[in-house]
């Protein structure tokens, strides 16, 4: 048996579990990453962060959804490790590896304390995202008669953006599930379904892959942004507005994608892993 040292953050209700293994004595199998995210017997968390070593920024991070399968990038988890590295260097800004050895940016507001992130740009392209064949991604045809087209769109991982009339009463669960499956996504997708309130606010909820209903996603954020200025549906800059609050975000000239937002330390803890892989 191993002990695992962990802290257990969140962004927006978003939780995470964060390993460092910048010394790479941690070896984790998909089965170990399963049983860790399970909120009764387990940690519980929506994505397992892995802090590694990094030649290009403070840390590379490598993001694991609840169900073992990786993910490419993970919004509010970035904030909360920016928020992390910056109170251990005692410093206002830090650079972090994201998955693809992309960097990612982030600081600190002084006074309020809020992380902002740079999520680079959103990759609007159907082989990017990536479709099953190609599509217009502004309004992406083929999934379901029963939905409105959605706008599809990537921010280090694929999304599809549904804007629909009742936010509230959708079934997020029958739909997210469905969509996350469809074939149209050949590595599966986030969805999220947006209804447009004003140019500066947009309601969410979001259904994320490989875990389900959480009450934030940061890149979904992101990814809803984006789908509704490239509808004009929605300033460049507006207040997104998810089950677990609010983050700020902005499609700076139509280039880089910034969001903005608070961070928690909820506890630190040790785990015990029975069979490393």
């Amino acid at each position: 048996m191993k002990q695992l040292s962990f802290i257990k953050m969140d962004g927006l209700g978003n939780d995470f579990v964060i390993l460092d293994n910048r010394q790479g004595d941690i070896n984790l199998r998909p089965e170990n990453i399963v049983a860790m995210g399970k909120r009764r017997t387990g940690i519980g968390f929506d994505q397992l962060i892995v802090l590694n070593h990094s030649d290009k920024a403070v840390v590379k991070v490598l993001f694991y959804n609840s169900d073992g399968s990786s993910a490419g990038a993970c919004g509010n988890g970035t904030r909360c490790i920016g928020r992390l590295l910056m109170d251990e260097l005692n410093v206002d800004a830090v650079e972090i590896e994201g998955p693809e050895g992309n960097i990612l940016k982030a600081s600190k507001d002084k006074e309020t304390g809020l992380v902002t992130v740079n999520m680079g740009p959103p990759v609007l392209d159907w082989k990017g995202i990536p479709l099953s064949e190609e599509q217009d991604t502004l309004e992406v045809q083929g999934i379901t008669e029963k939905l409105p087209l959605p706008v599809c769109v990537s921010m280090g991982n694929p999304h599809a953006v549904f804007f629909v009339d009742d936010v509230e009463s959708f079934d997020v669960t029958k739909w997210g599930s469905f969509v996350e499956t469809h074939p149209m996504f050949p590595q599966r997708t986030n969805v999220e379904f947006v209804q447009v309130m004003k140019p500066d606010l947009l309601r969410v909820r979001v259904w994320e892959r490989g875990s389900g209903i959480t009450d934030a996603c940061g890149t979904g954020a992101c990814a809803t942004l984006v789908a509704a200025v490239r509808r004009g549906l929605s300033n460049s800059k507006a207040e997104v507005r998810m089950d677990g609050g609010s983050l700020i975000v902005e499609w700076q000239d139509k280039k880089d994608v910034l969001m903005t937002g608070d961070t928690h330390y909820a506890f630190r803890g040790t785990y015990v892993l029975d069979n490393e892989g």
